[in-house]
């Protein structure tokens, strides 16, 4: 089970037109590498809780086949004055409805959010929960005591039973170091405790009360890395993770054309007349000027566009997003309509407010226009990964300004 129905506020602006699971990382949403996760555990059938932008999860993952899994829907909503409107009905509620309209938790159910990145162990988790002969069991992690109070925490004794729950405990206040992980086990018969068709919450309603009913309910210390991206700032904190090679599991895409600096297909960067320092991914079709900067961990999104003289320093860019001329982004995320810093302070495209110029790299790309962007005579390529000065022939451009078979990359300006 998949909890994805939260409308994601935290996160805001990344989740004003998209569910946090779909929220990118490398490329990818986040949800993408949990199916994958889940798929390399064995477990193919996977019901996916949605409500808020639920069509972009749903046209995306479609019936989940190519990741060799089947994914199911279940939307969480109300009619109200004729129109159709998201309304979750809780992590607990969400299942209970799900179980009542086909029983389809009728086995051992790994439950998980879909806004984290893990690498859990499933498979030793499921035997341990089997072996305690846990009716549920949540997986946790030590985290240091001045940390506390930015998670649930959980209570059990030496066993491993669940005593309690603090929610955000101060460090003098915590009775433990274990923070939940929003990754759970649930045998079938917990759901029987939910009622049906209520806003029910599995964190602060069902946990206590499977306490309190004095069931077997067991915490799991297991050391895994777990990225949640519960704000802004864990976003931008996960990203600069990534982009360092610190999470083994998730591999940068494109090819390392120098040492940390990643390139996708048919990128127009004068080499020569660029600063780049790496580790940065530099995604398809992105047009770097000469006289830009890039200095990493940077992920600049495909079809973005970084102009003459403009800097971005351990940033973000999301796709078809344009940086003017001499503007400077430090520690931010930008897309085509926004930016927001990694304290989660946004500015708008078009605020007067901002000294920040930025836009919609489309519109240039459909209408170019001569000027620094194209390349001076002795700009590099690189042509199967060799440089080559440019002017050498390689291969003639077609009409929509792509190159023929064996140009991997160029300086020529995208059609």
């Amino acid at each position: 089970m998949i909890l994805a129905a939260g409308q994601g506020t935290r996160v805001r602006p990344l989740t004003q037109d998209l569910p946090k699971p779909m929220v990118p990382i490398l490329g990818k949403p986040l949800m993408e590498y949990l199916i994958e996760h889940l798929a390399r555990h064995g477990i193919t059938e996977i019901m996916v809780n949605v409500a808020f932008h639920h069509q972009r999860i749903e046209e995306y993952f479609g019936d989940g086949s190519r990741w060799g899994v089947q994914l199911g829907y279940a939307y969480e909503g109300i009619r109200e004055n004729g129109d159709i409107l998201p309304r979750p009905l809780g992590s607990a509620g969400g299942m209970r409805r799900i179980q009542d309209f086909g029983g389809f938790f009728d086995e051992t159910t790994l439950v998980l959010c879909g806004d984290a990145l893990i690498d859990l162990d499933i498979t030793a988790a499921l035997a341990e929960h089997k072996k305690k002969g846990a009716v549920a069991s949540v997986v946790a992690l030590n985290v240091p005591s001045s940390d506390v109070q930015s998670y649930g925490i959980v209570v059990a004794d030496d066993l491993g039973r669940i005593q309690s729950f603090q929610e955000k405990p101060t460090p003098t206040e915590a009775q433990s170091t274990l923070a939940s992980t929003g990754i759970y086990l649930f045998e079938p018969e917990v759901l029987n405790r939910v009622p049906s068709d209520t806003v029910y919450d599995i964190g602060s309603q069902l946990f206590p009360q499977l306490v309190a009913d004095k069931v077997p309910f067991y915490v799991q210390n297991r050391p895994f890395n777990w990225l949640d991206i519960g704000r802004v700032s864990d976003y931008w904190s996960v990203l600069q993770r990534v982009l360092n090679g610190e999470i083994d599991y998730m591999k940068m895409p494109g090819r390392e054309i120098r040492p940390g600096v990643w390139v996708g297909l048919n990128t127009s960067i004068a080499w020569n007349d660029v600063r780049i320092e790496g580790p940065v991914y530099i995604g398809s079709n992105v047009r770097i000027e000469p006289g830009a900067s890039i200095v990493g961990p940077a992920w600049i999104g495909h079809g973005s566009l970084v102009r003459s003289g403009a800097g971005v320093t351990r940033s973000v860019l999301f796709e078809y997003t344009r940086i003017a001329a001499d503007m400077h982004v430090n520690e931010m995320i930008v897309s085509r309509h926004y930016c927001v810093n990694r304290k989660g302070e946004t500015s708008y495209q078009g605020d007067e407010a901002t000294p920040l110029r930025w836009g919609d790299a489309r519109a240039e790309t459909l209408h170019p226009t001569k000027s620094a962007a194209w390349p001076k005579s002795r700009t590099l390529s690189l042509v199967n990964n060799r440089p080559m000065l440019a002017g050498t022939h390689v291969a003639p451009l077609s009409r929509n300004g792509t190159r023929g078979l064996g140009a991997t990359s160029g300086s020529s300006p995208v059609g």
